[in-house]
């Protein structure tokens, strides 16, 4: 198990280091960035559907409820690849990024209870948006060049126990940290000089999350899962310096002249309480249909954390997602693709995101497979194909398709001695 490990995190940082930026969605421009689905390869394969299942060698991130079935030590660690094509109208742009997406370790203590704790990103930035303004003969009279980069990741810890037979409660606590970048060059025509614009930020804050799941047989193969998981209302801490300044601007090179501004900055970025539910029925060990829907209130910033910026605001969010999986028979000793398991699922999601007074949606359909290695442990390959935003109002239109890889390593740890 533990070479195991050693060989996925080196895989792991092969991947983080070859990718360059995390982001490339100019939605990641607003508030700390864009946000990262805290879920799992296996869970994003189904639609993001996951808070009413779990495993006893298996995590599942979106509620902490489900730590208390483990009964395996699971070592889960997953990175993943972003296309995407922009269309802003008149113009198409593709680019790609490739980014780490979790870290993490689970156990069960006794019969009863589990944990688990990891790292996984939280938010993503990195942007570079060209704005172009024409006057009334279509003379190029000013041009405005955005860039962010960085964002935020969650350490956390989590908790759960089982109070009877059908029912357990969880607890998961995480710290919030991370740095964001942002900068606008400003140059008009007939001026000699480039303004500049930079903010250098640290973002910090924690958050925490309960859940409870109950499960119970229906028939003698059948069992109907439900879950809650609550996200408590948090606050993210962001304070920093920004900077203007005149410059000298001759392609990509910039040679600053005069300060213009140099202050610190101190905000905050309030989240309210998040609801998850979850409900699925299924097979054990060969089958699972789930459903389940988030929904949260409106975002809010105290102080603004883009300064008179009135272009875009946040209201009420939501998700629904339906998904599951089929294993054919997941103890063949005559056929391994009997074995693999087998995800699909698709996702809706409002994201509470209005610019110009215009709603960005999200909408995705997924699929994946675990390839089963020795034991318990697998292979987990997840794909997704969607859309998010609209040409209309001034915003673009994103085609994205995800790949995702991820291993989930299980194994018995803390194994007593027998004397034979």
């Amino acid at each position: 198990m533990i070479k195991k490990i050693i060989g996925s995190l080196i895989c792991l940082i092969s991947i983080t280091t070859f990718a360059q930026k995390n982001n490339i969605s100019p939605y990641s421009f607003f508030g700390v960035g864009d946000n990262s689905s805290i879920k799992t390869v296996e869970e994003l394969s189904m639609g993001q559907v996951g808070g009413a299942f779990s495993s006893p060698f298996q995590l599942t991130f979106t509620n902490p409820a489900s730590y208390a079935s483990l009964r395996f030590t699971t070592f889960a660690v997953a990175g993943q690849n972003k296309t995407l094509s922009i269309d802003d109208g008149t113009n198409n742009q593709t680019g790609s990024a490739a980014s780490f997406s979790y870290l993490a370790l689970g156990f069960p203590i006794g019969e009863k209870a589990g944990v688990a704790f990891g790292l996984q990103p939280n938010t993503t930035v990195g942007y570079s948006l060209l704005q172009e303004i024409r006057d009334t003969d279509n003379t190029l009279t000013e041009t405005n060049l955005f860039a962010g980069e960085g964002g935020t990741n969650r350490v956390f810890v989590g908790f759960a126990h089982k109070i009877g037979k059908n029912l357990s409660l969880g607890i998961e606590a995480a710290y919030i940290f991370g740095n964001i970048e942002n900068r606008l060059l400003n140059r008009r025509n007939g001026v000699p000089l480039g303004t500049v614009d930079t903010s250098d930020s640290d973002v910090s804050g924690s958050e925490v999350k309960v859940g409870a799941q109950y499960q119970t047989k229906v028939s003698d193969k059948l069992t109907l899962r439900t879950g809650l998981n609550l996200g408590l209302s948090n606050e993210l801490e962001n304070e920093g310096n920004r900077y203007r300044y005149s410059a000298s601007v001759i392609g990509n090179f910039e040679s600053p002249r005069d300060t213009i501004l140099n202050e610190p900055f101190k905000n905050n970025f309030k989240n309210p309480l998040k609801t998850t539910l979850s409900a699925g029925i299924g097979e054990e060990n060969k089958w699972y249909a789930g459903i389940e829907y988030e929904f949260q209130d409106a975002k809010t910033i105290q102080d603004g954390l883009a300064i008179n910026d009135r272009t875009y605001r946040f209201g009420a969010s939501n998700r629904i997602s339906f998904g599951g999986f089929y294993t054919p028979k997941f103890n063949s000793i005559t056929s391994y693709w009997q074995r693999a398991t087998y995800r699909a699922g698709i996702s809706y999601n409002k994201t509470g995101l209005l610019i110009n007074n215009t709603e960005v949606n999200d909408f995705g359909i997924s699929f994946g497979v675990a390839l089963p290695m020795k034991g318990l442990s697998s292979i987990n390959l997840g794909f997704e194909l969607g859309t998010r935003g609209e040409v209309n109002n001034g915003l673009v239109k994103e085609n994205y398709f995800n790949f995702r890889l991820g291993l989930s390593l299980s194994d018995k740890w803390f194994r007593k001695n027998q004397i034979r």
